[in-house]
């Protein structure tokens, strides 16, 4: 078993689930990090069985719910993973009474307020029923990309070419609170990542190269960091054999993502698929 990273703090790790695969690999490693993780599972959001761990479903808005079970199950961090695919409406909030006053900031945030707005609010209304939010690589620090290539291919100098572009496309992006990846073929940025996800903005660059529209004689790279001033507690860029598979079948060369600010899921088989299908993993810092 791997040492705990963290001391001992009396207290129970809450996972706090929405969609994909990220919060079960989360939930996974810390477990093997010696923690006994509880789950709250988003109800319409989480996809994922949690059969094998302790857990509930609550609204996401369901605040007063939330406390009551920290205080229940002895919650004192919580770790928010995975995606969200619609924001609360007012009628879902469900406030504590340590957090009624915050109500009419919080509609503001959720009517108006960018992705990031809405994620730092939900972290305070988290700590203010009673846990830490932390990020998960402060649970499974071994999440984090690494400096450098990850595997067995690394970038040729036009590879290189589409980092830079991708990395300056990603920050820009980054900026607007929009999205964390970009796609540069041949120097020029073909895709930005949106609402969709990373998985879907890849099936739209494979499809542009079967219609014509992209130049299937370059191969392409993805780029994907946090956004420039990202609370890193929470949404961190991630890659796992998904993303492999997407940037095989979009024909590109490889992946880069942000050094120590990216989570690489499924290592091992990642590392090995992306071998297998001649593709480079590369952990870059922001500025290339």
């Amino acid at each position: 078993m791997v040492a705990r990273t963290l001391p001992a703090t009396g207290g129970r790790l809450a996972i706090i689930a929405g969609a994909g695969a990220l919060p079960h690999h989360v939930a996974e490693a810390a477990r093997r990090q010696g923690e006994d993780p509880f789950i709250i599972a988003l109800s319409h959001e989480a996809d994922a069985s949690w059969a094998g761990f302790d857990h509930t479903v609550l609204a996401i808005g369901d605040f007063a719910g939330i406390s009551r079970t920290f205080e229940k199950e002895g919650i004192d961090r919580v770790v928010l993973s995975g995606g969200v695919r619609r924001r609360p409406e007012w009628r879902d909030i469900r406030p504590t009474l340590r957090t009624l006053a915050t109500v009419p900031s919080v509609l503001r945030t959720l009517m108006s307020g960018g992705d990031d707005a809405v994620l730092r609010m939900a972290m305070d209304l988290i700590e203010a029923s009673g846990a830490r939010v932390i990020g998960a690589q402060e649970v499974v620090p071994n999440l984090l990309a690494d400096t450098g290539p990850l595997g067995a291919h690394v970038p040729t100098d036009d590879d290189r070419r589409d980092i830079e572009a991708g990395i300056a496309a990603a920050n820009a992006l980054g900026a607007l609170d929009v999205g964390q990846g970009a796609v540069a073929v041949g120097g020029r940025v073909i895709a930005l990542e949106g609402a969709e996800g990373t998985d879907a903005m890849l099936a739209r660059v494979a499809a542009l190269k079967v219609e014509g529209r992209v130049s299937t004689r370059r191969r392409g790279v993805l780029v994907k960091l946090c956004k420039p001033h990202q609370d890193q507690r929470a949404d961190l860029p991630s890659i796992g054999p998904s993303t492999v598979a997407g940037a095989e079948a979009a024909g590109l060369a490889g992946i880069a993502v942000e050094a120590g600010r990216a989570l690489v899921l499924e290592r091992s088989q990642l590392v090995e698929n992306a071998d297998k299908s001649g593709l480079f993993i590369l952990g870059v810092e922001r500025g290339g």
